[in-house]
């Protein structure tokens, strides 16, 4: 039998007190490799940080305050759509890692299954994105950023049915409807390197939502909510932002998001 030196909830107080890049990234690999391999014991003994630790670089500006990106097919122009893609793929390991050591013990070992995966996913496509940025002569930190993914994690901390209606089914189904059109610029301006790296991200991208409206449409069940007015309800509550045409329709519904969620909606 394996002996357990260590918990689920410290390992993931691990990623989050973690500040510089790579290491952060070797801290979820790790996290998620060990839980895959039944090193840590599914024991919820530490309390996840209302904040996780951020590098000196990027510079987070607020989210009004940020340089308006350039369309278009210039290399700076991609080059900084990568950097912010980037920066959303560092935000989303600290997002998988904390919605397992915060709201893990609320919900059966398959949700911790679910969602270290995903956090070695999102570890996987910063690593990816961080290296096309070095393959064109920039790199992550080099662009001003914004923490609006972890402001939503902050005013969700409380509620894991908030967390997970407002994290993966607002703001990582938005990407859902954005990438495509992204891919195609990039492959338009002759960067096919990066055109295959988004696509690849945005396949699990698809999962990652899956899994978000799998759990919550669970734990509503075990609430004796219904899902669909609920989420409406939480999103209007929780969710300062917009959401509103276009969606890509196919994708969300390959995510268990049917119209019936958003189609009524829009918060603008």
């Amino acid at each position: 039998m394996t002996e357990m030196s260590t918990t689920l909830a410290q390992a993931c107080l691990s990623v989050l007190t973690t500040a510089d890049p790579q290491a952060k990234v070797m801290a979820a690999r790790k996290a998620a490799r060990d839980w895959r391999l039944g090193r840590l014991a599914h024991a919820f003994d530490a309390d996840m940080p209302d904040w996780p630790s951020r590098p000196a670089h990027p510079i987070l500006l607020p989210p009004g305050q940020m340089p308006k990106r350039r369309k278009g097919g210039t290399q700076a122009s991609r080059v900084a759509m990568l950097h912010a893609l980037a920066h959303i793929e560092f935000a989303a390991i600290d997002l998988a890692f904390d919605l397992v050591g915060r709201f893990g013990a609320k919900f059966p070992r398959a949700f911790v299954d679910d969602w270290m995966k995903v956090g070695a996913d999102e570890a996987m496509h910063f690593v990816l994105l961080d290296r096309r940025l070095r393959q064109l002569g920039r790199h992550y930190g080099a662009h001003p950023a914004h923490d609006g993914l972890w402001e939503s994690a902050f005013e969700t901390r409380h509620d894991a049915l908030a967390r997970l209606a407002v994290v993966p089914m607002v703001l990582e189904a938005r990407g859902l409807d954005v990438t495509p059109a992204t891919i195609v610029r990039f492959e338009a301006s002759g960067d096919s390197v990066s055109a295959r790296i988004l696509n690849r991200i945005y396949n699990d991208e698809v999962s990652h939502v899956l899994a978000g409206t799998k759990w919550f449409e669970a734990g509503c069940t075990e609430c004796q909510l219904l899902p669909k007015p609920y989420w409406k309800i939480l999103v209007n509550r929780h969710f300062s932002g917009s959401l509103k045409p276009p969606f890509n329709d196919s994708a969300r519904l390959s995510a268990g998001l049917s119209r019936d969620y958003y189609g009524d909606v829009a918060f603008v």
